[in-house]
């Protein structure tokens, strides 16, 4: 593709070269660019791809856009050398001309918020591909272009390797495709420049406050996947959410809102929470049906609704809605219970807010079990606000609490259990805690294998924070740890060891 054609519609401060020049790759990273490759050099959150403009051209690139020339560097006058302000938006309008604007092909089904995101993208998806349309996914767990699945790097992948995938999906035959949309993604404009159709609003409790500053940083990010949506375009938003509701009064496409409440235009009624699941009935424009599903509390009847609301932007049939989501059992860590054996469960969750841990230990009562033994930790290098109010929900609503380290990366792990035990022993000193003590272990093998060796019959062993997630990252080393292996090895040892008693 020509030079000129992939810098369509980006504004360039200057253009010297070969604008006809021929490029057969993009690249925001200098290792991965090869002869013909295009490179945009970004100001990253780590580094600055600008330091790496010479190690680019030493590569072959064929090309070079940026935001300025740094002191010293020479360009050879055979390469075309551009500048624009904001390269991120540039390798984004890039990527989508590269690819030949693949979103234009497809059905896009964004879904943004705090909580709910994967669950959500796996009943949209499932309801989609029950009404016979080919889907492809982009989320927490996994990527997937419509015929393979890929381990996802990010929730939501960099401008290039997005636009990529959509460009596979299409070619793949997917007629759909349902993103995982983090405020990240939105902030750093990876997503910049595609087309969504659909864009689903979940909720916004507090996280990511180390990169977005406050509430409000947090939530502009997440508008930002609604903002210039026309009326051909439908939002599916949370009514029963404070920022939900503020979306709804500025956004000017097509709506549907979602919640309890019955003036939400698709709601929930007769609902039932059990250990088997949730049914309800759901409410919507288009008529009423009745839902199953194995999946357990009340924050799912919300990922239910929402789900549904998606489908009726796309007009798939009621009867195929209620079978979708149906069809989904679970989800890869998302209150994955399993029996150990030993008469007790254990159930892993990816919950990592205080609202999402407040909501499992909530789903986990309605197991009416002996006792809750939560063990859990904050990841560090992340929002450190939310590390004493992770500690105050889970001491109010379990039974005994084990603080412990969840990917700690550069942060000593200890400091970080110290921040979350102050939320704990607050809640403590205020009279609040349901819990009869907690202990602190930072040693994550050691506190899973604490909360086994001390559940008893009809206990809930809940391990919360990694869910899904195979590694620890420890510094800048990522190893293996999956917490359902851990799991089951703790459940092993107790049984080896005789202590079977139930």
């Amino acid at each position: 593709m020509k030079l000129s054609d992939i810098v369509r519609g980006i504004e360039l401060q200057k253009a010297a070269g070969n604008m006809e020049a021929d490029i057969t790759g993009l690249a925001y990273d200098s290792r991965n660019v090869n002869r013909g490759t295009l490179f945009v050099a970004i100001k990253g959150l780590k580094t600055d791809g600008h330091l790496y403009i010479k190690n680019a051209v030493e590569k072959g690139a064929s090309a070079i856009l940026a935001e300025d020339q740094p002191a010293g560097l020479t360009i050879p006058a055979d390469i075309p050398f551009l500048i624009s302000a904001d390269t991120r938006e540039a390798v984004a309008r890039a990527a989508v001309n590269y690819f030949r604007n693949p979103s234009g092909e497809l059905s896009v089904i964004g879904i943004t918020g705090t909580n709910g995101k994967t669950t959500t993208s796996y009943l949209i998806r499932s309801i989609l591909e029950n009404a016979g349309n080919k889907t492809g996914l982009t989320g927490t767990i996994f990527w997937s272009d419509g015929n393979r699945i890929l381990p996802a790097e990010h929730t939501t992948p960099e401008a290039i390797d997005f636009q990529c995938l959509l460009r596979e999906m299409a070619d793949n035959g997917c007629t759909y495709a349902v993103a995982e949309v983090s405020s990240h993604s939105l902030a750093l404009k990876r997503v910049y420049g595609t087309d969504f159709t659909t864009a689903v609003f979940t909720n916004l409790t507090q996280d990511h406050l180390d990169f977005h500053y406050d509430m409000e940083g947090y939530f502009q990010a997440k508008s930002l996947l609604f903002s210039g949506m026309s009326s051909q375009h439908t939002s599916v938003i949370n009514s029963d959410d404070l920022y939900g509701r503020r979306l709804l009064e500025v956004n000017s496409c097509r709506k549907y809102s979602y919640g309890l409440d019955s003036k939400a235009d698709v709601h929930g009624e007769n609902i039932k929470l059990t250990i088997g699941g949730i049914e309800l009935d759901v409410i919507t424009p288009a008529g009423q049906i009745h839902i199953k599903s194995n999946m357990v509390g009340i924050h799912n009847v919300y990922n239910i609704l929402a789900a549904a609301g998606a489908a009726l932007s796309s007009n798939i049939p009621l009867e195929k809605i209620a079978s979708g989501i149906s069809s989904v059992t679970s989800v890869p860590g998302r209150f994955e219970r399993f029996d150990s054996g030993l008469g007790f469960s254990i159930v892993i969750d990816y919950a990592h807010t205080e609202n999402a841990l407040r909501l499992l230990l909530e789903a986990a009562t309605k197991f009416s079990p002996n006792r809750i033994i939560t063990v859990f930790g904050c990841g560090g290098d992340r929002d450190r606000g939310k590390r004493p109010l992770m500690g105050r929900a889970a001491v109010e609503l379990s039974d005994y609490v084990i603080v412990t380290s969840d990917n700690p990366r550069s942060e000593d792990p200890e400091k970080i259990i110290e921040e979350v035990v102050l939320g704990i022993k607050e809640a403590m000193d205020k009279g609040n805690a349901r819990a009869a003590g907690f202990t602190a272990i930072s040693d994550r093998w050691a506190a899973i294998e604490e909360a086994v060796g001390i559940a008893e019959k009809g206990d809930i062993v809940l391990i919360a924070g990694k869910g899904h997630e195979d590694y620890q990252i420890i510094g800048e080393d990522k190893i293996h740890f999956d917490d359902r292996e851990e799991a089951k090895k703790a459940v092993y040892k107790r049984m080896s060891s005789g202590r079977n008693e139930q």
